[in-house]
């Protein structure tokens, strides 16, 4: 399993799946497996063929967090932890500026890191009985990385019970805490993933790229900014060629038929 790759990457029809590799550690994110993953996102974001991407994780579960074997035996160096968490960070938000729809296929554990890596996603399935938690609180570390996607993901009394308990949660609170968006039994779980994703796919790509983009923009403006922001937004997509598309293809009632510009 050591030579094994971090992260194994397959494309099928305009949607590319990138899965955690290191299932004896639970997928836990060493520095090794976040640099490959922002490789990969960053190969992802400049192949106009992959239109949606589907975060997996190979064995037995999803994402155990950050490798605390890892963390000890830098001896929590501040240099090493320093860096660790800025690259950490950078996954993070290639998630989020990636300007395509990035899906995350959860099973087993969700944890830590592992659970703010969910969050990050656009949109989430989870087996039924996958569980979650940021349970850094429980050995003196409190999640204050996780807690940043956390946050702007789930109501913020929900985000303090997960962050104060460290408790788990079970793949039904976290469907109402508004973690994850669907459920699935584990033997249905990829096929589920696949099918929300396939349907993403038949989408025009710039459509997704300008309204994902403009989603997490908006999040951080006040109300009449982010309206502001928004009208400026659609008033540039509707000169886009798939716009047009789009619309005559609705009044005309038939299929329209994407370019990308």
């Amino acid at each position: 399993m050591t030579d094994a790759p971090l992260l194994l990457s397959a494309d099928d029809d305009g949607i590319a799946t990138l899965t955690l590799n290191r299932p004896q550690a639970r997928n836990s994110l060493s520095q090794g497996m976040l640099r490959e993953l922002l490789a990969q996102l960053e190969s992802v974001k400049a192949d106009p063929a992959i239109r949606v991407v589907i975060l997996a994780g190979a064995g037995p579960a999803f994402c155990a967090g950050h490798d605390l074997k890892e963390l000890r035996a830098a001896e929590y160096g501040c240099a090493y932890t320093q860096a660790l968490f800025d690259e950490c960070a950078r996954v993070m938000q290639a998630i989020v500026r990636l300007p395509k729809p990035v899906i995350a296929q959860v099973h087993g554990i969700a944890t830590a890191a592992g659970c703010q890596l969910v969050a990050s996603c656009d949109l989430a399935v989870a087996a039924d009985n996958a569980r979650f938690a940021t349970p850094g609180v429980n050995i003196g570390l409190f999640c204050s990385t996780p807690m940043v996607a956390l946050s702007r993901n789930v109501a913020p009394k929900h985000a303090m019970q997960m962050l104060l308990s460290g408790d788990m949660i079970d793949a039904e609170t976290a469907l109402r805490f508004g973690l994850i968006n669907e459920l699935a039994p584990e033997a249905e779980l990829a096929e589920r993933t696949l099918v929300l994703a396939r349907q993403l796919a038949t989408k025009s790509p710039l459509t997704l790229a300008i309204g994902k983009e403009a989603f997490y923009r908006q999040l951080e403006m006040p109300l009449s900014e982010a309206y502001a922001y928004a009208a400026q937004v659609m008033v540039a997509n509707l000169e886009a060629a798939d716009a047009k598309e789009g619309i005559g293809a609705f009044i005309d009632k038939r299929p329209p038929v994407w370019c990308g510009k």
